[in-house]
């Protein structure tokens, strides 16, 4: 029955969207996910079940590593260093040298090699995040127009999706508040829920300026901004897209994102830019300068 319920649900997201989709049966989340995104792929019925000893059978040789949920190109080049081309091989690798080379994310590469994952739906729901929201705000040096404090506000979403891709957290909920010049009239404020729960700098983006061309007066000169990213939670266990996203578009969107994160960290918050921090008006590369930084969290 519950086989003939999935293959329903399957033709009808079909008959309704156009797009073949996959289901992933297993024995623990992390068995569920490979299930569906890796052995359903290769079956009529788009469908599969994994338990751990059909993911070692079949799955323990499998190549890319990449195909595995949480291993991306930056982690199988490092395995590959180490002699590592398969869940095989890392299971026979000694484990104290993945933790030298991994830290403690080496405990789920670990878990995952062997089809293995501790945590269970009921530990996700009982999950609380100690970071909830992640907001910055500015008082700009002059009055800026509406279009100029755009830019500024493209900025500080640059900065703050950095600032997600570095703690691995990702959103589903934004704000936005304008305030203008000599309180002329009343601050602009307003917040919105979106489909997606990313750090993708593009998606958020596009939600911002959407909620800017909502709320803003173009007809007054503007002295603050204020923006935050409500409800931030786990990377790892919430991040998720709908089915209009293209997924491939944001991994290399957050493998430049991670790197950004490095050069900065290594070089300095300016130590690369974007064309628009170029600007007369942008504010972004003189703030980095400032004792404290851009951020406020």
């Amino acid at each position: 029955m519950l086989k003939i319920s999935q293959k329903k649900i399957l033709d009808r997201t079909y008959e309704k969207t156009g797009l073949t989709a996959t289901v992933g049966i297993g024995t623990n989340l992390y068995l569920a996910k490979i299930a569906m995104d890796i052995s359903a792929k290769h079956n009529a019925d788009r469908m599969a079940y994994l338990n751990e000893d059909l993911y070692r059978q079949t799955l323990w040789h499998h190549v890319p590593l990449t195909d595995f949920w949480m291993l991306g190109n930056g982690t199988e080049r490092r395995l590959h260093k180490l002699g590592i081309y398969d869940m095989y091989d890392l299971c026979q690798f000694p484990i104290e040298i993945l933790y030298k080379e991994f830290g403690v994310n080496a405990e789920y590469i670990i878990d995952h090699a062997w089809g293995k994952e501790p945590t269970t739906i009921q530990d996700i729901k009982n999950y609380k995040s100690k970071q909830h929201s992640i907001s910055n705000s500015q008082i700009l040096f002059e009055d800026y127009s509406y279009q100029n404090a755009f830019v500024v506000m493209k900025e500080m979403v640059d900065q703050n999706v950095l600032t997600l891709t570095e703690k691995h957290l990702v959103t589903k909920q934004i704000s936005l508040m304008i305030s203008y010049s000599k309180d002329c009239i009343k601050p602009s404020c307003g917040s919105c829920k979106i489909t997606n729960c990313t750090n993708s700098y593009s998606i958020l983006l596009e939600e911002f300026k959407r909620l800017y061309i909502r709320i803003v007066n173009p007809n007054y000169p503007i002295r603050q901004i204020a923006i935050g990213f409500q409800d931030v939670k786990d990377e790892y266990y919430y991040e998720n897209y709908d089915l209009f996203t293209d997924v491939g578009k944001v991994e290399r969107e957050k493998k430049l994102q991670e790197t950004l994160v490095q050069i900065k960290h290594r070089y300095g918050k300016n130590a690369i830019l974007k064309g628009m921090n170029a600007l007369d008006f942008a504010t972004a590369k003189k703030r980095n300068t400032l004792i404290g930084g851009h951020n406020a969290y």
